[in-house]
């Protein structure tokens, strides 16, 4: 039996105003697999992601979150959804196992202090933060909780917007680790990223968009990261 797609994307467009932001773009992500979406800016990655997160409804196009109709169903597809803004935003007075608690419990779901003890250390937090506030936390600090968070809701699709904006190399390798993790407990993630290290380091495919349109899509593991590089730039180019 064929498991459920984690996301599937069938021909979605959207235009705003005459300018066609994404144009039929198509995309299907298995369980634990990692995606990452290129492209410059104002390429539709960000509209992708708003998109799968039911902030946007497409003008044409399904798409679907573990089987879930997102169009028709945004909360219902939002719940078997995780999203780690450029920014991971947490309330700073209260702890990170306080904060993991907070926003799981709005999720619907009710977890102990050890069980968010449990998850922030899968997440890669360090134990002595989990009782600090988070108003001090580094940004890969917080997107750690986030990571957890994800974790606590049980949630299907990882979704992450430039991930490494702003972190330092240790940070960085520590959120492929993170990544890692999560694909292995099933979890498929969506990044959208300008980092091609990070994308030769933990994505199994990755795909350009340029103009709203998917026009490249490969296996990362049949390209060096000079290759990637190229064909990068050589998409951009033409």
């Amino acid at each position: 039996m064929t498991a459920t797609a984690a996301l599937h994307l069938d021909g979605v467009s959207l235009a705003f105003g005459g300018h066609r932001a994404l144009d039929a773009l198509s995309l299907t992500l298995a369980p634990g697999e990692v995606y990452a979406l290129l492209g410059p800016n104002g390429a539709g990655k960000t509209t992708t992601i708003n998109l799968i997160l039911g902030f946007l409804a497409p003008d044409s196009g399904a798409i679907a979150v573990d089987g879930v109709d997102a169009v028709a169903d945004p909360l219902a597809a939002r719940a078997r959804t995780a999203y780690l803004p450029e920014t991971v935003m947490l309330h700073p007075a209260l702890t990170a196992i306080e904060n993991l608690r907070y926003f799981t419990l709005l999720a619907g779901r009710r977890i102990d202090a050890a069980r968010a003890r449990a998850l922030l250390t899968d997440a890669g937090l360090q134990g002595e933060a989990h009782g600090r506030r988070a108003g001090g936390f580094s940004k890969g600090m917080r997107q750690k909780v986030g990571v957890a968070i994800a974790l606590a809701k049980e949630a299907r699709l990882l979704l992450l917007d430039e991930p490494t904006s702003g972190l330092d190399a240790s940070a960085a390798n520590d959120l492929s680790t993170t990544i890692r993790a999560a694909s292995a407990r099933g979890i498929a993630v969506l990044m959208t990223t300008h980092d091609l290290f990070r994308v030769h380091d933990v994505a199994g495919r990755l795909g350009i968009l340029r103009d709203g349109r998917l026009i490249d899509e490969r296996a990362t593991a049949s390209l060096d990261p000079a290759a990637l590089e190229r064909l990068y730039l050589a998409a951009l180019a033409t």
